[in-house]
């Protein structure tokens, strides 16, 4: 039964990722890959806030199979934030590159961040 959650998450933040990596970054006329950048933060948040409310007895081991791991594993993607910035790189975009390093790390970690202290300010 674990493996459907899983496979049930996936089934909608693939698509969601694609969608919103498109969305985003037709916005956008840059080369900075801002929607690659969008998925991965706001997976970062969503994962923070779920393990956040599982760790508070909030949220059951079956909220986190579906959404953790099933939606999150589907909507944030390190092998294209890996291949966007080595692209930038080889391109001669080295200020972009780096700052996509950066900036998604940082950002990254501030909204897991973000999503724990918000849930146990909700459920602690």
């Amino acid at each position: 039964m674990n493996w459907l959650l899983v496979i049930a998450g996936a089934a909608v933040g693939a698509p969601m990722r694609y969608l919103t990596d498109r969305a985003v970054q037709s916005r956008h006329d840059t080369l900075f890959p801002w929607g690659t950048f969008t998925v991965n933060v706001t997976g970062c948040l969503i994962l923070g806030t779920l393990t956040g409310a599982v760790a508070a007895g909030a949220a059951s081991s079956h909220l986190q199979l579906l959404l953790g791991t099933g939606l999150c594993g589907a909507l944030t993607t390190y092998s294209t934030f890996s291949y966007e910035t080595l692209r930038l790189a080889e391109d001669g975009a080295g200020f972009y590159a780096a700052a996509n390093v950066v900036v998604s790390v940082v950002a990254g970690l501030g909204a897991a961040f973000a999503g724990v202290t918000l849930a146990e300010a909700l459920w602690a």
